[in-house]
């Protein structure tokens, strides 16, 4: 008998071991090997071996399990890089610039108390300023051209590149976050304030990611259907790694990968810091995120390190840096980017192999190990990455680029947790920073008290270098345009039939609008333009005749026999369904209602977006994305289903809405209308 107090042995399970062993003295034997390399070779080694035949294993078209982690290293090494195709020193340049006018415009501002934020952009300069000149695509080539979700507080940067290009002038700057007038710049991306600019309104956190996911479905859906060829679009989401603390931010990562959708992009710019610190002070945000990412189905791309830590790993043979490098938590990885070499020798350096190691460096190469040799902030580093990215095919890809928030700005600001919060750099910190960056400003312009914008001259190199790559790319972006197309006016006949009424039978005023909606989507003119959006409740609003005849949107298909196959309303999913029904998610709807309801500006195709939803889950639950999209400008029918404070009165007082339109009446874009009272 064993002792009370004594916990007993419980061997180990495996699933596998419900399935047959075909050969048990093989795997023994594979077993031993095994133990043999981490007697003699280390543990290190053995991990190293088993992650060489898995990755062998996966590209040789073997059904494995995937991993959820891999080192704290770059995806593309070093020698896989591809051969750059543009100018490096003209766009380190042209980068110079744009980082020296937006920190003009915030400081120039923050003058007269007006605010912004300077250190955001400052971190991911290169992660935009590559794809501007490389992979965004514009409007004026083939097709709708790339869909740009830009990251909030990066657009003073986006900003002083469309100043550069010429569609900004030198007072439009200098008005940054002053728009009483109506002819400031708004302080985030705002298509009602800045129409001919931005798309998307994303400084709503979380918002963002979640509209970029339903954007590239809504692409899609357009193509699937024959209303627009998408096929050269991309949708880039450019976010923040503290943004991804927003349920909203990761709510549809299953959806895209689900649906293939290789047309969409994340980039995460992790400079380890949020607002008020560290997002992961005693962990590792970058290995959290890759693991979220896989586990969702994602392809993950890390661009981490710059080409100073290239020739290390070279002599890792060890495996102790790459550990190291993976242990360091986040507090202290933006510690080490703010200290000497002394330090960094002293708190990343330990232990024998990686003290001999640093022995070969110079304190200031060690210094830029931490301080300035960050993947994103490296163009070819940036660029092997997005390569990676666009050249992926069965799934979305996120890019994980590692930066110092801060970058460029001085030891003041860099890597600093109170960054966010500063608005304006002295006119020292400027001339520093001229100098950092080899611009040609002369003292004389700083002078003064004011610090200048700078702009090179229309027919400079620069500039005619910055016009040629977007005029190769299919002209500028980000851009809105609205082109008028306006639908056919509908047939009078679907209203005619509803004002006759049901006879001596009563219909709700919900079954009445679903009937008008089912025949208007039967004209042959405009028919096809209707967009039913649904979270998971068509068959309570009486739309279940809609499954066979217009179709669910499915990019499989329907690879199944349905249970109600036999059943005249039998549930039918095809590649050109009409109905997009979404699921138990009311977010997700509004996302994909957002897309669809501005599709006549993105596309250039005017679609009639019809989102029905429980009265209760409407503007209550997804208020902001509402706001969100009046500030797209969005077109389209909202419609709560059951409303009223005695419709569902029986399934609790939760479900009892009396306050639908004094939410609604709150928001100015939108037109509020109940049929109980006309």
């Amino acid at each position: 008998m064993s002792e009370p107090s004594r916990p007993t042995e419980n061997p180990v399970i495996s699933e596998l071991d419900q399935l047959p062993d075909r050969d048990r003295e093989e795997t023994a034997e594979w077993r031993a090997s095994l133990d043999a390399v981490v007697r003699n070779a280390g543990p290190g080694r053995a991990v190293y071996l088993l992650r060489r035949v898995h990755e062998f294993a996966a590209r040789t078209g073997m059904s494995l399990p995937g991993l959820l982690h891999s080192d704290y290293i770059n995806t593309v090494p070093a020698a896989a890089q591809p051969e750059f195709d543009g100018d490096l020193e003209m766009e380190t340049r042209i980068t110079a610039l744009n980082r020296w006018n937006a920190a003009a415009m915030v400081t120039r501002g923050a003058r007269l108390g007006l605010g912004g934020h300077i250190a955001t952009y400052a971190s991911a300069a290169w992660l935009y300023e590559i794809g501007f000149h490389h992979f965004f695509r514009g409007k004026d080539g083939d097709g709708s051209g790339d869909q740009l979700f830009v990251q909030g507080h990066a657009s003073p940067g986006i900003y002083a590149r469309v100043f550069l290009e010429g569609r900004l002038s030198e007072s439009q700057l200098d008005a940054f976050r002053r728009e009483a007038g109506g002819h400031g710049l708004p302080s985030y991306p705002h298509p009602r304030r800045l129409p001919w600019l931005w798309e998307f309104p994303t400084v709503s956190m979380g918002l963002g990611p979640l509209g970029a996911v339903y954007q590239a479905r809504f692409n899609r859906y357009l193509h699937a259907r024959g209303i627009k060829d998408t096929s050269a679009s991309r949708v880039w989401a450019f976010l923040g790694d503290g943004e991804m603390d927003e349920p909203e931010s990761t709510a549809a990562l299953t959806l895209a990968s689900r649906e293939n959708l290789d047309n969409l992009t994340f980039v995460i710019n992790c400079n380890l810091q949020r607002l008020d610190g560290p997002v992961r002070s005693n962990s590792k945000i970058v290995q959290e995120l890759e693991a979220r990412f896989r586990g969702a189905g994602w392809n993950v791309v890390k661009t981490l390190w710059g080409e100073a830590w290239d020739p290390l790993l070279g002599q890792d043979s060890t495996g102790d840096l790459v550990r190291r490098l993976g242990e360091v938590p986040d507090a202290q990885m933006q510690t080490l980017a703010a200290r000497d070499a002394a330090y960094i020798r002293k708190h990343f350096f330990t232990g024998d192999a990686l003290s001999v190691l640093s022995a070969s460096l110079s304190d200031a190469r060690v210094v830029e190990l931490f301080e300035n040799s960050r993947g994103g902030h490296e163009p070819l580093k940036v660029y092997s990455a997005y390569r990676a990215a666009v050249e992926h095919r069965g799934a979305p890809t996120v890019v994980l680029a590692q930066t110092v928030k801060g970058h460029t700005l001085g030891p003041a600001f860099e890597s600093r947790n109170a960054n966010h919060q500063m608005k304006k750099l002295t006119m020292e910190q400027f001339r520093a920073m001229r100098d950092l960056l080899e611009l040609p400003i002369p003292d004389s312009a700083l002078a003064g008290d004011q610090v200048p914008f700078w702009h090179p001259g229309e027919d400079s190199p620069e500039v005619r270098y910055l016009r040629e790559r977007r005029a190769a790319l299919g002209g500028p972006a980000p851009v809105r345009r609205v082109a008028a197309k306006p639908l056919p006016e509908p047939p009078a006949k679907p209203f005619e039939d509803l004002e006759k009424g049901s006879g001596h039978q009563e219909m709700a005023t919900t079954m009445a609008l679903v009937r008008l909606v089912k025949d208007l989507m039967r004209d042959p003119r405009s028919g096809a333009r209707w967009v039913p959006i649904v979270p998971d409740e068509a068959r309570t609003f009486g739309m279940e005749s809609m499954f066979p005849t217009a179709g669910i949107y499915s990019p499989q298909g329907q690879t199944y026999d349905p249970v109600d196959a036999d059943q005249l309303l039998h549930y039918l999913e095809s590649t050109t369904g009409q109905l997009l029904i979404e699921g138990i998610t009311e977010a997700g709807s509004v996302a994909e209602f957002a897309a669809a309801a501005t599709s006549y500006a993105t596309h250039g195709e005017p679609m009639i977006p019809f989102y029905i939803f429980y009265a209760m889950f409407g503007f209550q639950r997804t208020g902001d994305q509402f706001w969100a999209l009046g500030d797209q400008m969005g077109r389209g029918f909202v419609v709560g289903g059951t409303a009223g404070r005695t419709t569902m009165t029986g399934e609790g007082l939760q479900h009892g809405d009396g306050h639908s339109h004094l939410l609604a009446a709150t928001n100015p874009a939108a037109v509020s209308y109940d049929p109980a009272f006309a």
